[in-house]
């Protein structure tokens, strides 16, 4: 996944632009990806949650699924197009690699492009280990499950980290624990779902082992 910002003399709509129609169909041309996503960010408003926005700002975010771990962009020239395009539009890059669970089945591509979906990063509270994080998450998806207006739910695990393309980086440098994907039909559903009463005993269960929630309403979508 890549956690990404345009940079700083690109305007929003022109980095959209640029990401979908020119530095998707490139990437596409990679053979070792089976599928690629594309997440614009919409909105940045911490809606349902009692966290403050920790200092990630992000106008993106993408997904690759790699089925050639060595060369997933293949070899020749492309992997340095793909680099030099990267350097012409993007002001920051961070890679994280994940592990995914679904927990609650998510919509088709058919029906996504028609409701919501929401992007939060977590980080973990700092006196539990990477191991206590994990089991607990566990425990938080059978309170999400509960919650009304669900439509899908992904836990992302984070298992290595790049603030820097192609260079590993330690925790303290890049402190995402997991990225978690939502899908509800509307904001009004997204809010109601987290005021219900399931809504409130999960939040209560996230303040005992998550320190920061960060929340992007996001547009996907699907290149490959």
């Amino acid at each position: 996944m890549g956690l990404i910002s345009k940079k700083a003399d690109w305007s929003l709509e022109d980095f959209r632009q640029h990401w979908l129609n020119h530095h998707g169909p490139l990437v596409k041309n990679a053979p070792g990806l089976s599928q690629y996503r594309q997440n614009h960010v919409v909105d940045k408003v911490q809606r349902g949650i009692d966290f403050e926005r920790e200092p990630w700002e992000f106008d993106g975010f993408s997904q690759l699924w790699i089925s050639d771990r060595d060369k997933p962009f293949g070899g020749g020239e492309l992997p340095q197009r793909i680099l030099a395009d990267e350097n012409h539009f993007l002001g920051r890059l961070h890679i994280v690699t994940v592990k995914q669970t679904t927990v609650v089945d998510v919509p088709g591509d058919d029906v996504r492009g028609k409701v919501k979906k929401r992007m939060s990063l977590i980080r973990r509270r700092p006196q539990l280990t990477e191991e206590d994080f994990l089991n607990e998450w566990k425990v938080h998806a059978d309170w999400v499950r509960t919650m009304p207006g669900v439509l899908g739910y992904r836990q992302n695990a984070v298992i290595q980290r790049e603030v820097h393309k192609g260079q590993p980086c330690s925790y303290d440098e890049l402190p995402i624990d997991g990225i978690v994907e939502f899908w509800f039909e509307s904001t009004d559903s997204l809010q109601s779902a987290f005021a219900s009463e399931a809504g409130i005993k999960t939040m209560a269960h996230a303040k005992t082992f998550l320190s920061g929630i960060t929340a992007f309403l996001v547009e996907e979508h699907r290149i490959i």
